[in-house]
């Protein structure tokens, strides 16, 4: 088979490497069908990323199944499903916990398309191999279009993560967006579609504003804290400064949330930032 593999700066090419087997009973091999980059991928490519080349990329893509475990219970040979980006066994504390990104079975940050944790492969290839399949695959609705659906395995999901919960708890609330790429985007769609009262999305990016406004929120370029502005703020740059600015702008007792969050609430209640 082939597998997209990361070389050098700017660089990649398509090498050929032995079929993936499966390994345990639990485990099924996937045929991607609708793989995109991530902004993780753009920083790797850039030249950005801590671990040395060459290595295959790839972490979110809708699979069709091609071989099946004789112990997997939830999906069968020919399903589409979303491959999640990080492996998980979904027994531990830590996955029962509802933390599979920090599963104790497997090394800390064990992930498809970085040798980080372990190598897992990339899902830009033509076959991967899944483990735990029960645990780590979700099968795609009937009548979902699977290139829509290709970043559920990552940003979409960790962006309904970032905003949902939140605006359940606080029916109409006011967000802010502080933004960088993709995850932003999807938080800002998801807020308005959820019933947010006021959505503000700041990027310095004038397509991504655009992008935004027709998802009915209002943008702007940059701000300086907005004092009592909003009740939700959601920072996805990964800057400090960034995430300063979007706590300052919160109302006393307001919430916010980074994009790095993968456990717990990036949250204050200090004086400085209420």
């Amino acid at each position: 088979m082939r597998e997209l593999t990361y070389v050098a700066r700017r660089v990649v090419e398509w090498r050929d490497v032995p079929d993936p087997a499966l390994e345990s009973d639990r485990d099924v091999i996937v045929a991607p069908v609708a793989a995109t980059s991530c902004d993780v991928d753009s920083a790797i490519l850039a030249g950005h990323g801590p671990i040395a080349p060459p290595f295959a990329i790839g972490h979110e893509c809708v699979a069709r199944v091609t071989q099946v475990g004789d112990a997997v219970t939830t999906v069968s040979p020919g399903e589409l499903v979303v491959v999640p980006w990080a492996i998980s066994c979904g027994d531990c504390d830590r996955c029962r916990d509802g933390l599979p990104t920090h599963c104790a079975s497997v090394p800390h940050m064990a992930m498809f398309g970085a040798p980080i944790g372990g190598v897992w492969g990339g899902l830009f290839s033509d076959l991967v191999r899944v483990p735990w399949a029960d645990a780590m695959l979700v099968p795609l609705p009937a009548g979902l279009d699977p290139i829509a659906m290709a970043s559920a395995s990552d940003n979409w999901s960790l962006a309904w993560r970032l905003v949902a919960p939140h605006l359940k708890a606080r029916p109409g609330a006011r967000v802010l967006v502080i933004a960088r790429g993709s995850i932003g985007l999807y938080v800002c769609d998801i807020a308005r579609a959820l019933g947010a009262s006021d959505v503000l999305y700041v990027d310095p990016d004038p397509a991504h504003r655009a992008i935004a406004e027709t998802f009915g929120a209002r943008t702007a370029e940059a701000i300086e804290p907005i004092r009592h502005g909003f009740d939700l703020a959601i920072e996805s740059t990964g800057r400090v400064d960034q995430l300063a600015v979007a706590l300052r702008s919160l109302i006393p007792e307001g919430f916010a949330r980074a994009r790095e969050t993968t456990s717990a609430p990036a949250s204050c209640r200090c004086w400085r930032c209420t």
